[in-house]
């Protein structure tokens, strides 16, 4: 048939060849006219991006200002209302070592040296030092309301000279002013003065962008004008190109959209990129499977806790089995739960169950499996764990410990004890077994701790 066909091309004048190397000739010269052109745009857009990327950083180094401002006067204002030291510790921190504001101006300076919008940023960040010492004046009042040691406190608030009618003020009185001082008119006045600097800096960077986008979208419109008649003759050239491609890939494709509608995994079929495709498609479709199983299973919890019970634990266990993947099996128990329960009551001891239940949801994560798998016994299944160290474990654990000992919630103070065994084929028959063993190890060691199953 192709032959008959181009037997009638050829009696028409014009052979298949002939056509090609016209197309081909006609195809270089567009694109010589369009590159040409192209490198034109490109200049014009390079510059549009330059004053839209200039921006950008300008209005990021804007809100580093900002914020380096604000996380100041969150630390003076939480340490007026508290006297917890810490407050002034992190005052200090962003004053001189993270230094954002420091930080923003020297970037900005880099691109905009000496021009409207680094002065206008310069002086909101001469304002914001120049509160500082207004901060300084307050925290060293407040300072010597509490009777805290000045020696101990920052060279800044040593140096602080207060005035003598404030040095006779009673505590009260002293914490009063310095409240005054960094939540009165006049700091809030100060504050705004920042944020207007800020904007003008922004607003005039802005106008600047805006003037420099008007002036390459008209040249990009003209350039664009000029390629449209180039493109429509290509785009008859593509619809001929459209075409044999369609012709060399329809079929794996109606075999593929086939397999999708009949909901089955794809043949493989076709040239080199349609196999790859089909087998890729197939691990997604396999993984899919797994997860609904996976999901289902979540659906079954423990009444009391919220967690997988353990008919969930035992359907997920036997999923997990034919799915080769690398987990890590803890098997937990409440140590000495027996002695709670006689000694407070079942009432009491149902609020230890639930208050384990939240601490494994809080220190675990969204894909981790957590199941009560007996009275006082819990389990987690860690998936995807290639980058989850023993380190990363203990620590969650230690840290687990650490709050159920604590007791301020008015339960008794209760530990965990944990068997930790790892896996890379999946949930395998010994993996239970070893996990706990490493659990018997922790138990006959004083419990309260974990143990990691080794050969």
């Amino acid at each position: 048939m192709e032959e008959n066909t181009v037997k009638k091309k050829k009696m028409k004048g014009i052979s298949i060849k002939t056509l090609n190397y016209i197309m081909i000739l006609v195809a270089v010269v567009l694109y010589i006219f369009i590159l040409r052109s192209i490198f034109g745009i490109s200049d014009k857009y390079q510059a549009l991006v330059d004053s839209t990327e200039d921006y950008i950083n300008c209005e990021k180094d804007g809100a580093l200002v900002n914020q380096g401002s604000d996380i100041l006067t969150e630390n003076v204002r939480l340490f007026v209302v508290t006297g917890e030291k810490g407050h002034m510790d992190a005052y200090f921190k962003e004053a001189y070592e993270d230094k954002k504001r420091d930080e923003a101006l020297e970037a900005l300076e880099q691109f905009h040296p000496g021009d409207e919008v680094h002065q206008y940023m310069a002086l909101a960040v001469d304002v914001s030092n120049e509160l500082m010492n207004r901060e300084f004046y307050a925290m060293r009042l407040v300072a010597e309301a509490n009777q805290m040691d000045i020696g101990s406190l920052p060279e800044q608030i040593q140096n602080v000279s207060l005035s003598a009618q404030d040095r006779e003020m009673d505590a009260e009185d002293k914490i009063e002013k310095a409240e005054d001082m960094v939540f009165g008119v006049e700091y809030k006045s100060a504050k705004t003065r920042i944020q207007d600097n800020i904007n003008y800096s922004l607003t005039t960077i802005l106008n600047e962008t805006r003037n420099k986008q008007i002036a390459s979208a008209e040249s990009l419109k003209h350039e664009i004008e000029k390629q449209r008649l180039l493109i429509s003759i290509l785009v008859v050239m593509n619809i001929i190109v459209f075409i044999i491609i369609s012709i060399l890939i329809v079929k794996p494709l109606q075999i593929y959209i086939n397999c999708i509608k009949e909901n089955k995994m794809l043949e493989t079929v076709g040239a080199y990129e349609f196999k790859y495709l089909a087998l890729t498609y197939n691990n997604i479709y396999e993984i899919n499977a797994a997860n609904e199983v996976m999901l289902r299973n979540k659906a079954e919890k423990d009444a009391l806790t919220g967690l997988l019970n353990r008919g969930a634990f035992d359907s997920l266990r036997t999923g997990l089995q034919a799915n080769a993947c690398a987990l890590a099996l803890l098997l937990i128990d409440v140590d000495k739960f027996k002695n709670i329960n006689d000694t407070y009551g079942h009432d009491v001891g149902d609020k230890v169950l639930k208050k384990v239940a939240n601490v494994l949801n809080m220190h675990f994560r969204s894909n981790d499996f957590i199941a009560r798998i007996g009275g006082d016994e819990f389990s987690v299944i860690m998936m995807d764990i290639k980058n989850i160290s023993k380190d990363t474990i203990e620590g969650k654990i230690m840290d687990m410990n650490r709050v159920l000992k604590s007791g301020t919630d008015g339960l008794p103070k209760i530990t965990l004890s944990v068997g930790v065994a790892f896996s890379e084929i999946g949930f395998h028959k010994e993996l239970y077994k070893m996990a706990d063993t490493a659990l018997y190890k922790v138990k006959e060691n004083g419990r309260c701790g974990c143990a990691f199953y080794e050969e």
